[in-house]
């Protein structure tokens, strides 16, 4: 149950962090943090709790690593479900604080896209689904294979954080104008729940791709990290 909590409060962080950022921040009156400052934000709340969480539960923080951990046979079966379970339900509470917080001042419209994900018409550029779903599968894959790489035995030790929290950062520097950037459902899930209409409508995306990135990332670190020539 520690490794659950764990996971349901780190996915909290993130979303509360990075999806605050970009509805809280990003466009904030002269002194905006953009979406530079979105993108460091992402990567700053996995960063910091891998340090906090990760010698509790690892720091999946998203069922899609979770997924692609097992996958890479770094991750048992039976731990999968109540880790996916915990990461979604921390993703929506944070959505439901960052809402209450939001709310708080006037003009605010839920409808405007609360950091949700999207295509087509809902994505921040104007990209297609095609774009979007090559977008999410390419960026998960290679995070799956920095995080695979970063926590290898071979991996200098201690420095896994920083390269994963960075490379979360840098996938948001891609791909935020195209889809707002997921590679996360339980980050999508957990502001969709609360636009509903077409954030819940194009949700399955964010679902789909992202779990496709994550099993081809696995099956490349598989083999290109074996220790067999």
């Amino acid at each position: 149950m520690k490794q659950y909590g764990a996971e349901f409060f780190g996915t909290f962080w993130l979303v509360l962090g990075g999806c605050g950022s970009a509805v809280l921040a990003a466009a904030f009156p002269d002194v905006g943090i953009g979406l530079l400052g979105v993108s460091f934000a992402f990567g700053l709340t996995v960063l910091t709790m891998a340090f906090a969480i990760g010698h509790i539960s690892g720091c999946h923080l998203n069922p899609a690593v979770s997924i692609g951990l097992w996958m890479a046979g770094r991750f048992p079966a039976n731990k999968l479900l109540p880790y996916i379970v915990a990461q979604v339900l921390g993703g929506i509470v944070a959505g439901g604080v960052l809402y209450l917080i939001a709310s708080g001042k006037a003009g605010f419209d839920v409808t405007a896209g609360f950091a949700s994900n999207g295509y087509g018409e809902h994505s921040p550029g104007g990209y297609s689904l095609l774009a979007a779903l090559i977008t999410e599968v390419v960026m998960t894959m290679m995070f799956l294979i920095i995080i695979l790489g970063a926590t290898d035995a071979r991996a200098p030790a201690g420095f896994a954080p920083i390269a994963i929290g960075l490379a979360l950062t840098l996938i948001h520097l891609i791909s935020i104008p195209v889809t707002n950037t997921s590679v996360n459902p339980a980050r999508s899930m957990g502001v969709a729940v609360y636009v509903g209409d077409w954030a819940l409508a194009q949700l399955w995306l964010f679902w789909v791709a992202p779990i496709a990135g994550a099993i081809l990332g696995a099956l490349v670190y598989r083999f290109i990290g074996s220790n067999n020539d």
